[in-house]
């Protein structure tokens, strides 16, 4: 029973004391006068009665009402409801208000603030000032508060003659029931009657239609969100203009979480003044006026709910967890199918009558149903986590909320996890985890309803139905006799506030009104006291949680056969059987993954300890800790599963003897894991257990279980502990007193014994066994400090507190915390402190645990100690026998076998990735360090992968980056150091040393490594020191000035000129141009400049001598024997003639003015120049030219003899521009105009020298170029581009159609051409757009009568020194280039994209190309093979080019490149092994590509790092080889071999920069003179050379090229692979390029079995990134070759070479094929059928079978145009059907379809004879014998050809007796075959037979 009412307070306008111009409240009268004792008078109650503020308002207001809720300090609400009614103002207050006014004013003058108030009086009316009647009371009773309080005033507006005394009087002494559903009728002594009901539970909270209208006022969405977010203790601000909304909206959303409570700070109307609040750090519910929405709109972390208008407002730095699916979108739809039933039919063609809506009352109940419902499915099970701690004399539970989550599986749920850390959830635990108390509606709900409601789950009716039941009940509990709301309350007229009142409110009799209270509490008293009979009852559990989610959590991989496994292996370790269980032991790991598998081998292990203790031998323990270990990695801090809960008496248990009284338990060897330095898991092990031992205490002994079990949910005992402590609780008043001292006294000891126990466990697992690894423990957190470790360990890997990865720098411990015992006893001691305070034990006994702790941690110190001794002297575990890499003749090993274990990294293939195979990786085995390599061999750890032996290497010159790493080996689990290496071809190893291997060991290994990779000279690299002494040659180079001067440059230059050539150098003359006059002249007899190899003179323009030492002429031999001469001679750009006339007609001279390396070091000594110029003219001419790079020859093309050119960049404003302006011809002349003459001339001279231009009237080149064979279509076979001079081919306009064309080179006429951004074009990826249609005349701004002879392509900023042709002859290009540091950058990222250091985070292909596509690298490729296409369409029509893309030396990568490539594409020859080379040779080489300098080959470029510029190059060439794999001689293997050795360093070819350092060191010329005897190779191609003798992996069967074809290959990303070079590794033998390691052991040959039966079959399997598959299956033509040679050997016949072979039988089937016609010859049909659509032409080899036998023969029919016999697409449609079937090879070595004898007519005059025809359906073909048993085939027509099969007529010579009509034809496209049956049926049978052949086709 309680007061209805405590308070009753009359509280009316005041002027403010401070003179603020707004009023405040007074209380006028309060009742009683006196606070009562058990409920003192609430403060600040005249804020809330008008939370607005009080003001007086110029009219009168209708009364209002709203109830306000007060928080005293004990948490418990006061509801004020207040009435509130306007009267006339008093004249004082209408003054004040007015100097109040009137100083506003004054302050407004002032220009002080101003705010509009509405209590400013009106001159002209009356104010009106507000009166608020207040009804204080513990209890919910707003209507009735309403009744009552609107009585009162009824009585004072209407002037009843009913006495207020009286009525405030029972309604203060009213008394009523506070729940049990009872129903009491009141009144006030008004002649009114009212009947109170109150709920039937009290815990249930009372809604009435609160949470419908907080739904119809922001939808469910918004109400979703605010649910959560209170929850989650977010601030909750409610805005309305209405006070009852706000009051409404909070009690709604309180509503929403029961059965929580809500515990911060709630207010549901907010007074402005003390909106500051808002301000809070702390969460709340408030609502505030919307009147006041400005001053909310500062708060930055406040969700804000606009109940007027719908909004829910989240700022961006508030993240609300959303519920946890599938929890979220169930609620969703069950709500939108209560609030909107009608939505489910809205669709149906024949919808139902109008259903009845629900009234807003029971859609209340509705809808807390279905929250309901949610906590119910959230909190399922959450009493089977509750823990026991005590019964007696107080209960004290603790929630276990990491079992909790784990056991639902919602341990990542972030919403669930901030509701089990919130205050309300805490309360929820200790009120309803006592087990002995009255229950409501939601432990029944969660107890038993729990199966209905996940059976329901995907039934919406059932789940409405379910829904209406729990909220009929739910109503009821309001409302327990509905029948019986009868009220009878007087209420005033409708407009009585407007009545002119005659007298305001009066004031009571205050005696009169205590005294009617006073004599109502005396009746009280002498009345017995009523107790509350409390139907306490034993609270069910409900199902427990694993039987729950054994049915909801799906496949979790832990099926039986894998539990199976677990136990098998602890079967065998236990019985001893070690083999086996190691066979078992990687599937155990896997295995255990799974949480079942880890609660099973948990269990298992149970077993096998008997009285706490089970002895193992050595093996054993090392199996057992090895598991649990595996266990444990997984184990968050928290611990959710319960398996470091149920390991924990395990490593106690299991141990082993190491010498006599010495033993080593498990624990020492598991504590390398987060878990056990985490404060909560030991909490909840520590109630876990006292539980366990306190149910026991009140069990009977037989029901008494074994405590080993304590750690897991007591699901399986008959009785729960929550049980007995509900039994407990119930008999404890009926104890006596000294039994319950006892009971209490019981307890008190069983959680001491417990807290000593683990004080001893901690110390077990926290003392590390190695007390030298005090750093350890020492930054372990929550040694250090117990509040950042609840927090701080969020790992989930065990290595995650180990302490080798930190620096010691990093520890955070001071000095004085470096004992480790102290650490640890500071742990205990805090844990200590917690659980016991917690669990109400007495201080003493808690005193006494901190004098014990100590002593406990140092016995346990002192015991490890000795185990620490004796464990060491273990013998070591037999590791793996290190296997020695195979090493190349004179390699020589530097670093014996470093034993380390090889990871893996992100590539998926090694480790048994998605391409299937093996887990190759990790592999145990040693690192070994080489001359020439860094080699790891080894083998995987995982015993089931075979004894496979992993060899990954890679040449030391490689290695572009080296990493040290902290890394995880699979074996122990232990963290480790590590090393990165990656290289250049690569190759990535990810390595970890094994514990053996000491630190002074891998640092030696790094060391040695980085001697190796960057020596100080070239001289210590390996291609030098393998089998010969070092060359005697300059000293070593010293890194160059970054600025040297001149005057140096000049010194060096005569030094090393004079030291290399060996004779005496004499000083130049001083060099003066000639004047202008003379530079038009031609050159004259005697300035001719010849080349003399004979022993005649020959005039120098480098020294005043006038004849060659003996010393020049050995160069100049040498120099004619270079690739470049043979080249030139080759091309006919130059002439060797031992005479000293030269003939005038020849355009163009070999020069030898360089050939002391004098005007340019990195040109080759014999150069290309136009006949015209001469020697010393080149001189000036390189002057202007960076690095004297002058524009010189490099190839002409065969037919429209236009020549490519080469040059460095122009000289800008530079050292050199100085240079030269001291040299000036004459003063008034400027430098740039003498400059810009030399090249003028020099460029006249060339285009003087090529060809006239015949095509007067053409367009311009570039304008019509089209992209049309760079667009994505689909190609023909082959594919052509459009003429370069078509005028049509230009975009329209160029605002229309930017994209996808070349575009002009000039914006408008020559002279201008740089302002054109062509470049930016060339370079954009704009070009990557499908060709645009054309036809429209181009813009005759940009069109020029004729085409030039010379187009100059170059950088933007390098060409602005070339001024523009004033004859229109050259024309220049240009373009925007990439720099080297570009290429470098581009190269990292590609190769971090192909060779990741760690597996990805997005598994799959995706994550690869994103990569791939960020490096850029195709995108370089697609910009230089484009540029390359240019040029080559500009030499094909007749145009030479001049590429100047030099900057500096090779700065740009791009020039090298393009001029290679355009050589390559355009010439036929460069695409054979030998033109390759050449091409090599004479662009790579003799040009002067700096090897050394890119490659980083020395420690002086160690800073610049490695830039591929030749790997891209070759990259450019494989992409054409791609496109067109019938003209190249090489195979793509070539190119491989290429591009790894250009890195290795294992020959001298790519080392050094130029062929001047090459004569300096003596490499160039040092094969002449006496022949070598046989030693390693030196020169790659020598290598080469050798190779291709004996194998022929180098060469292309597919090689058929046509005469003069020029490669247009497309150049769009989307065209472009990317290089398996890049991606591809064979792990059995390391990279193939070393053919001498490559060739592996012969396989055995094929034995028969003993028993006679077959032999055994060679069938073996191929692993991906295992085997090499060329050498495991070598396509056929290498197989049949190396048959052949075998069959050679056996027949005692020297071998013959393959290529003579190869050649034979190409020739023989050529002869073979031409005299029968064979129609096979006419088009190459195709063994590979590609489906790549960028293929241009398709393989040109097949095998087809011979005339004897099965013998297989080889037919390349390569020699014919694939266009030359196309007669229609019906005949091309043949052909590819003759080409498919072409390839199909069967078992046996004929296929007769269809076969008889026919008459067949000779050719021109020969007679008809019989022949055996035989028709073949699989080959297409129609092959004919002399007989029946012929074997060899006298001819063969392919059906392929057959255009029709007709009826015939007899001819000269036919069988005469046989009917016409047997006479049939058919037509082929080259001739017609007559034939003639035995009769008319076999006629018509073979006619029907061919013609269904060819339909079949």
């Amino acid at each position: 029973m309680a007061r209805l009412a405590d308070y009753f307070v009359l509280v009316a306008f005041g002027p403010h004391p401070r003179g603020s111009g707004e009023g405040q409240g007074q209380i006028l009268q309060r009742f009683p006068e006196k606070d009562w004792e058990d409920n003192p008078f609430p403060q600040g109650i005249e804020l809330f009665c008008q939370p607005s503020g009080w003001q007086l308002c110029p009219e009168r207001n209708p009364p209002t009402f709203f109830v306000a809720v007060l928080t005293d300090i004990n948490s418990e609400r006061h509801y004020c409801a207040c009435l509130t009614f306007w009267e006339p103002a008093d004249p004082t207050q209408e003054a004040a208000c007015a100097e109040d006014a009137a100083e506003r004013e004054e302050e407004v003058d002032e220009g002080g603030p101003l705010r509009l108030s509405p209590s400013v009086p009106h001159p002209s009316g009356r104010l009106f000032a507000p009166k608020t009647l207040v009804l204080v009371s513990r209890l919910d009773h707003v209507e009735v508060f309403r009744n009552s309080l609107g009585l009162i005033y009824t009585i004072h507006v209407e002037g009843l003659s009913v006495g207020l005394e009286n009525v405030i009087g029972n309604l203060l002494t009213c008394i009523i029931p506070l729940a049990g559903g009872s129903q009491r009728t009141i009144s006030l002594g008004a002649g009114d009657r009212q009947v109170i009901q109150t709920p039937l539970a009290d815990s249930l909270p009372v809604s009435r239609c609160s949470v419908a209208l907080l739904f119809r006022q922001l939808g469910i969405t918004n109400v979703l969100s605010l649910f959560c977010a209170a929850l989650t203790e977010h601030k909750v601000l409610f805005l309305s203009r209405s006070y009852q909304r706000l009051s409404d909206a909070c009690r709604g959303l309180l509503a929403l979480l029961f059965p929580l409570r809500y515990s911060f700070t709630y207010v549901p109307i907010l007074p402005a003044q003390l909106l500051e609040v808002l301000s809070t750090p702390t969460p709340f519910i408030i609502g505030v006026n919307a009147a006041f929405q400005a001053e909310t709109q500062e708060l930055l972390d406040v969700i804000v709910a606009d109940l007027d208008g719908g909004t829910v407002t989240i700022p961006e730095c508030v993240h609300i967890p959303p519920l946890p699916e599938p929890l979220q979108s169930q609620t969703h739809s069950v709500l939108s199918m209560v609030l909107d039933p009608e939505l489910e039919l809205a669709d149906l063609a024949f919808p139902p009558p109008t259903m009845p809506t629900s009234s807003l009352n029971i859609q209340d109940k509705e809808l807390r149903a279905v929250f309901l419902r949610l906590f119910a499915q959230l909190l399922q099970g959450y009493r089977w986590c509750l823990h026991m701690v005590r019964v007696h004399p107080e209960l004290v539970i603790r929630f276990h909320k990491a079992a909790f989550l784990g056991q639902r599986g919602l341990v990542e749920d972030d919403f669930l996890m901030k509701v089990l850390e919130g205050m309300a959830f805490a309360g929820f635990v200790s009120e309803r985890g006592v087990p002995y108390r009255p229950t409501d509606l939601f432990d029944e709900l969660v107890a038993h309803e729990v199966t209905r409601m996940r059976a329901e789950e995907n039934h919406p009716q059932r789940v409405l139905r379910h829904v209406k039941e729990l909220a009929e009940q739910l109503y009821k509990n309001e409302n327990p006799y509905p029948a019986v709301s009868m009220h009878k309350v007087q209420r005033p007229g409708e407009a009585s506030h407007l009545q002119q009142a005659s007298r305001p409110f009066p004031r009571l009799d205050e005696s009169m009104v205590q005294w009617i209270v006073d004599q109502a509490t005396a009746k009280m008293q002498g009345a017995p006291p009523t107790v509350k009979a409390e139907r306490r009852t034993s609270v069910p559990s409900g199902p427990p949680m694993t039987a729950i989610l054994e049915r909801s959590s799906g496949l979790h991989g832990n099926s039986a056969r894998r539990l199976e496994v677990v136990r098998n292996c602890i079967s065998y370790v236990f019985e001893g059987k070690m083999l086996e269980a190691k066979k078992l032991l990687p599937a155990v790991l896997r295995a255990l993954k799974g949480r079942a598998a880890r609660r099973c081998l948990a269990q298992e292990l149970h077993l096998h300890v008997q009285q706490n203790r089970a002895v193992l031998d050595h093996r054993q323990f090392d199996f057992v800790v090895r598991m649990m270990n595996c266990c444990l990695q997984d184990c968050t801090s928290l611990d959710e599963h319960g398996i470091a809960a149920a390991l924990l008496p395990l490593a106690t248990a299991f141990c082993r003897k190491l010498s006599p009284g010495v033993t080593q338990f498990a624990y020492s060897c598991v504590q390398e894991h987060v878990v056990w330095s985490t404060p909560q898991f030991w909490e909840a092990m520590f109630y876990a257990d006292v539980q366990t031992h306190i149910r026991a205490l009140y069990l009977e002994p037989a029901e008494d279980q074994d405590p080993l079990q304590g750690g897991e949910a007591p699901a399986q005992d008959e009785r729960s502990a929550l049980d007995v402590a509900s039994e407990q609780q119930r008999l404890w008043p009926t104890l006596s007193r000294e039994k319950q001292q006892e009971l209490v006294q019981k307890e008190e000891s069983t959680v001491f014994s417990q807290a000593i126990h683990y004080a001893s466990r901690m110390s077990y697992l926290l003392l590390p066994l190695d007390s030298s690894r005090s750093r350890l423990l020492r930054e372990r957190a929550g040694l250090g400090d117990l509040e950042s470790a609840s927090n701080s360990l969020v790992t989930s890997s065990m290595a995650g507190s180990v302490a080798e990865s930190y620096d010691t720098e990093s520890g955070f411990e001071d000095s004085e915390t470096s004992d480790v015992a102290g650490a640890v006893v500071r742990f205990i001691n805090r844990f200590v402190d917690k659980v016991c305070t917690e669990s109400g034990v007495t201080s003493d006994h808690l005193k006494g645990l901190h004098v014990m702790v100590p002593d406990i941690v140092q016995m346990h110190v002192e015991t490890l100690e000795a185990v620490h001794r004796e464990s060491r002297r273990l013998p070591p575990i037999q590791k793996p026998k290190l296997l020695r890499p195979r090493l190349l003749p004179g390699e020589e090993c530097v670093l014996d076998g470093l034993r380390v274990c090889l990871l893996p990294d992100g590539r998926e293939g090694g480790a048994g990735g998605s391409g299937g195979g093996p887990a190759l990786l990790p592999a145990e085995g040693a690192i070994f360090l080489t001359t020439y390599r860094v080699i790891f061999t080894g083998m995987p750890t995982d015993p089931l992968v075979g004894e496979q032996v992993v060899v990954r290497s890679f040449p030391v010159a490689a290695l572009t980056k080296e990493k040290r790493v902290s890394v995880q080996t699979p074996a122990d689990q232990l963290l480790q150091d590590g090393l990165q290496l990656r290289s250049c071809t690569f190759q990535l190893l990810k390595m970890a040393f094994d514990e053996e291997v000491g630190s002074d060991s891998a640092e030696l290994f790094r060391k040695q490594l980085q001697k190796l990779r960057y020596p100080p000279d070239l001289r210590g690299t390996f291609a030098f020191t393998l089998g010969s002494t070092h060359t005697v040659g300059r000293p070593p180079r010293t890194a160059k000035d970054k600025g040297p001067s001149l005057r140096t440059l000049s010194r060096n230059l005569v030094k090393n000129a004079k030291k290399t050539i060996g004779r005496q150098y004499v000083t130049r003359k001083k060099y003066n141009p000639p004047s202008w006059e003379h530079r038009g002249q031609l050159p004259s007899e005697d300035q001719e400049d010849e080349i003399s190899v004979s022993e005649e003179l020959e005039p120098s323009t480098l020294t005043p001598s006038s004849a060659l030492k003996p010393s020049d002429r050995m160069t100049m031999s040498g120099l004619v024997e270079r690739a470049c001469c043979r080249d030139y001679q080759r091309l006919g750009l130059g002439t060797l003639s031992s005479s000293l006339s030269r003939a005038k007609s020849e355009p163009f001279r070999v020069s030898p003015v360089n050939r002391m390396y004098a005007i340019c070091r990195s040109y080759p000594g014999l150069l290309i120049v136009p006949q015209s110029v001469q020697d010393n003219a080149l001189q000036r001419v390189s002057r202007c030219y960076r690095q004297n790079r002058f524009p010189v020859v490099c190839w002409r093309s065969g037919r429209s003899k236009a020549v490519l050119l080469r040059s460095g960049g122009l000289h800008g404003k530079g050292v050199v521009g100085l240079f030269k302006a001291q040299n000036a011809p004459s003063p008034g002349q400027s430098q740039a105009d003498s400059s810009s003459l030399e090249q003028e001339k020099y460029l006249q001279a060339v285009v003087s020298a090529m060809p006239r231009y015949a095509d007067a009237a053409g367009r311009n080149t570039l304008s019509g170029f089209s992209l049309a064979h760079m667009g994505s279509h689909v190609p023909s076979p082959r594919a052509r581009v459009t003429t370069l001079s078509n005028p049509m081919a230009a975009s329209a306009s160029r605002r229309t159609a930017p994209r996808g064309k070349w575009g002009s080179v000039r914006a408008s006429g020559r002279s201008s051409g740089l302002s054109t951004d062509v470049g930016s074009r060339l370079a954009s990826r704009d070009m990557l757009g499908a060709p645009q249609a054309n036809g429209t005349p181009p813009d005759p701004g940009f069109l020029r009568p004729q085409r030039a002879a010379l187009y100059i392509i170059g950088d933007k900023a390098q060409l602005k020194g070339v001024r523009p042709d004033p004859l229109q002859q050259w024309e220049l290009v240009p373009i925007e280039v990439f720099e080297a540091r570009q290429v470098k950058a581009s190269f990292k990222k590609l190769l971090k994209a192909c060779v990741p250091g760690c597996p990805t985070a997005e598994p799959g292909p995706a994550s690869f190309l994103r990569s791939l596509e960020d490096s850029e690298w195709l995108v370089q490729i697609h910009k230089l093979l484009q540029v390359s296409v240019l040029v080559v369409e500009l030499l094909a029509s007749g145009s030479s080019v001049l590429v100047s893309l030099e900057d500096g030396w090779d700065i740009t990568t791009q020039y090298r490149q393009v001029v290679s490539l355009v050589q390559l594409l355009s010439d036929p020859f460069y695409r054979t092994l030998e033109g390759f080379r050449l091409l090599v040779e004479k662009e790579w080489l003799s040009f002067g590509h700096r090897f050394s300098h890119r490659g980083a080959h020395t420690l002086a470029g160690q800073s610049s790092g490695f830039t591929p510029v030749f790997l891209q190059f070759l990259d450019c060439v494989y992409q054409v080889h791609l496109q067109f794999p019938m003209e190249f001689e090489f195979s793509q293997f070539y190119l491989k071999f290429l591009g790894y050795h250009h890195a290795s360093r294992r020959f001298r070819t790519f080392l050094l920069d130029s062929d001047y350092e090459r004569i300096e060191l003596g490499l160039l010329y040092e094969e002449k003179g006496e022949r070598r005897g046989p030693q390693a190779c030196r020169s790659v191609w020598e290598y080469v050379d050798r190779l291709c003798k004996r194998t022929p992996m180098f060469y292309n069967y597919m090689y058929a090229p046509e005469d003069a074809e020029v490669l247009r290959p497309y150049s769009n990303v989307s065209n472009l692979k990317v290089w398996d070079f890049y991606t591809e590794e064979t792990l059995s033998e390391g990279p193939p390029y070393d053919w001498e390691l490559a060739q592996g052991p012969p396989e055995p040959p094929e034995e028969e079995r003993p028993d006679g039966g077959a032999p055994q079959s060679r069938r073996r399997v191929v692993w991906p990134c295992y085997d090499s598959r060329p050498r495991a299956q070598p396509d056929a033509i290498s197989r049949l070759l190396e048959e052949l040679q075998r069959l050679e050997t056996e027949l005692g016949r020297p071998p013959e070479r393959w290529k003579d072979a190869w050649d034979r039988v190409k020739a023989a089937q050529r002869l073979e094929g031409r005299p029968e016609g064979r129609v096979s010859g006419g088009t190459p049909s195709s063994l590979l059928v590609s489906s790549v659509p960028h293929h241009r032409r398709s393989l040109g080899v097949y095998l087809q079978e011979g005339p004897v036998g099965s013998t297989l023969s080889l037919s390349l029919d390569s020699d014919q145009s694939s266009g030359s016999t196309a007669s229609g697409s019906r005949q091309a449609a043949r052909r590819s059907t003759s080409t498919l079937y072409s390839q199909f090879q069967t078992a046996e070595s004929e296929n007769r379809s269809y076969e008889g004898t026919l008459y067949k007519k000779g050719a021109f005059m020969k007679p008809w004879k019989a022949r055996w025809f035989v028709l073949d359906k699989t080959k297409h073909q129609l092959r004919y014998y002399d007989h029946r048993v012929d074997t060899e085939c006298k001819g063969v027509i392919d059906l392929a050809e057959v255009e029709t099969v007709a009826p015939g007529t007899p001819t000269m010579g036919a069988p005469k007796t046989v009917d016409e009509k047997a006479f049939f034809d058919v037509k082929t496209t080259r001739r017609v075959y007559n034939f003639c049956a035995q009769d008319v049926p076999s006629a018509q049978q073979w006619v029907d037979q061919i013609q269904g052949c060819l339909s079949d086709a």
